[in-house]
């Protein structure tokens, strides 16, 4: 009994009071238990201020080479993206000189074709003028004449004045040269396209066997004595009337 007697609770007292002339003084008691629990609290505290204190230091350096880390990323794609702008630039450069050549060696291809559009229609109409050459449609006479009639053999008979040239009424070569028992003589043009022409007069041969002839070659001179020529044509091994080919103007 005695000794819980002694035993007493110990308070702690705040005492609060102000400077001024009517002031009081407030007193609060604070239990032991509670007084300990805010000592813990603020020396947490103050342990968490001195560790952030203590680690900002390396915290803002993690930061600041993190920070650097990423701008030397952003300078070198900078960089990059520069080099690549630059190149970007060339190309541009480089795609407008091709669409210049490529402009040009269209107006060279242009004037190329339009050139050789111009030859081949040149040569086709040499080509076919030279055709012409070897399809017999001339008369077989330098100067006037005229038709006596075509007999049955589809020989058309021409009378012509005297110093008239029989000629060649197209290209090709003569083929034979022999006497005829009506006319003279007689000579054959082959015109190498299917085509024959023969000439039939009295008067002297001016070609060979053999020899080319050209549109409008000699044949034979007509004179008084041999003013008629007999004039025949043959397509493949038949004969045709001359007269269906023959372009008479005049």
């Amino acid at each position: 009994m005695g000794r819980n007697r002694h035993k007493r609770k110990n308070n702690h007292v705040v005492i609060v009071t102000s400077d001024a002339a009517d002031s009081r003084m407030k007193q609060f008691r604070i239990r032991p238990w509670f007084l300990q629990t805010v000592i813990v609290i603020l020396c947490i505290i103050i342990g968490a201020l001195i560790g952030y204190f203590i680690y900002e230091k390396d915290i803002w350096a993690a930061e600041l080479e993190k920070n650097m880390t990423r701008n030397e990323a952003i300078d070198i794609l900078e960089q990059e993206k520069a080099e690549l702008e630059g190149q970007v630039a060339e190309l541009n450069e480089v795609i407008a000189g091709l669409n210049e050549e490529t402009s040009k060696l269209n107006e060279k291809v242009k004037i190329l074709s339009e050139t050789v559009s111009q030859q081949v229609a040149a040569e086709s109409e040499l080509s076919g003028q030279l055709e012409r050459r070897y399809i017999p449609t001339r008369l077989p006479l330098s100067e006037r004449a005229t038709m006596e009639n075509v007999t049955e053999d589809l020989t058309c008979v021409f009378t012509a004045g005297a110093g008239s040239l029989v000629v060649a009424t197209a290209d090709g070569t003569v083929t034979v040269v022999t006497e005829d028992p009506e006319y003279g003589h007689n000579v054959w043009v082959d015109h190498g396209n299917g085509y024959t022409t023969i000439y039939r007069n009295q008067g002297d041969v001016k070609v060979k066997q053999g020899e080319t002839v050209t549109q409008g070659s000699t044949l034979f001179v007509i004179s008084d004595e041999s003013s008629k020529l007999g004039y025949q044509m043959m397509q493949g091994d038949a004969y045709i009337n001359p007269m269906d080919m023959l372009e008479i103007s005049g």
